[in-house]
């Protein structure tokens, strides 16, 4: 994508700020984030460069002046502990998005927004776009809420919508959500300082891990598409969290069993699998990097921060 002009809520945070690097050479990029788990520092290099900043919730997307030719939605709570915390957050995270609907809308602009792979909880894998899911959280609810959302527009006003059901990311800048981090990176940063991870029951849940640049082709991918459409953003592979500390003691050196706990969360999601199927056939994605160089990059990112 070159010579375009974008607009990236959420763009401070850590999917949104490898969105934005990737983006910033060669487009004009307005960043919108309220910073709740976003980082300035995460967008130092972007904003040296052709990236501007905006500080402000996606509800107020109104504000920002531009002629646009995308938006990308990533300023979506992001964590289910965070609705559990505060319910209230799925009134706001429908409010952004028809907010931001309503901007794509009047702008006859196309939307890619990120959804969630917990939509799969309690369905047999691998998961397919096209299930029906059941009711689990109030963060599944919220994206599905949005997924409903951004179908009626594209029916009624013909916005092209294209919601990504992120699997288990992790990557650059995960490390700055902290405790709402992917278990890959809470896993290697408890390594690194030389603690017990915390894992959940007995570590047999199974995860589609999937690596940050890998999400970011898929963001890009997906712009393109026509009319509204749903796509898995994940590897086809899956791997248990016994599985994936094996790895990361290898890649950290560090040989630290992890602390197992008894499993505090109702109906927590024990198995993600992406069926890749479609969105290889409709925007040619398919992810590239495997779980261990994920792993490895990684660690050369977190480490060289020490």
């Amino acid at each position: 994508m070159k010579g375009k002009s974008i607009l990236v809520t959420g763009g401070a945070g850590f999917i949104g700020s490898n969105l934005v690097d990737t983006l910033y050479k060669d487009n004009e990029v307005v960043v919108l984030d309220n910073l709740h788990t976003g980082k300035r520092k995460n967008l130092e290099n972007a904003i040296k460069g052709r990236a501007k900043f905006v500080e402000g919730d996606a509800k107020d997307i109104k504000s920002i002046k531009g002629d646009f030719d995308f938006v990308f939605h990533l300023g979506i709570y992001s964590a289910s502990p965070m609705y559990r915390d505060n319910p209230n957050l799925v009134g706001e995270v429908v409010h952004g998005i028809t907010n931001v609907l309503e901007y794509c809308k009047e702008s006859k602009i196309p939307l890619v927004f990120a959804s969630t792979s917990s939509i799969y909880n309690g369905i047999e894998p691998p998961h397919r776009e096209k299930v029906i899911p059941g009711v689990t959280d109030f963060y599944t609810e919220a994206r599905i809420a949005c997924e409903r959302l951004g179908e009626l527009y594209a029916n009624l006003f013909d916005v092209n919508v294209s919601a990504m059901r992120f699997f288990s990311v992790y990557g650059y800048n995960d490390i700055g959500k902290g405790k709402y981090a992917n278990l890959v990176t809470q896993f290697m940063v408890s390594l690194i300082k030389g603690e017990q991870p915390v894992i959940y029951g007995d570590g047999e849940q199974r995860r589609d891990f999937v690596f940050v640049t890998d999400v970011v082709d898929a963001l890009l991918k997906a712009s393109s598409s026509k009319g509204f459409n749903v796509f898995n953003v994940g590897t086809g592979k899956n791997y248990s969290l016994n599985e994936a500390m094996e790895r990361l003691k290898k890649v950290t050196g560090k040989n630290i069993d992890p602390k197992y706990i008894k499993m505090p969360v109702k109906n927590y999601v024990m198995t993600t699998l992406a069926d890749q199927s479609k969105a290889k056939k409709e925007i040619g994605f398919e992810a590239k990097v495997s779980l261990d160089k994920g792993m490895s990059l990684l660690y050369s990112s977190i480490s060289s921060k020490e």
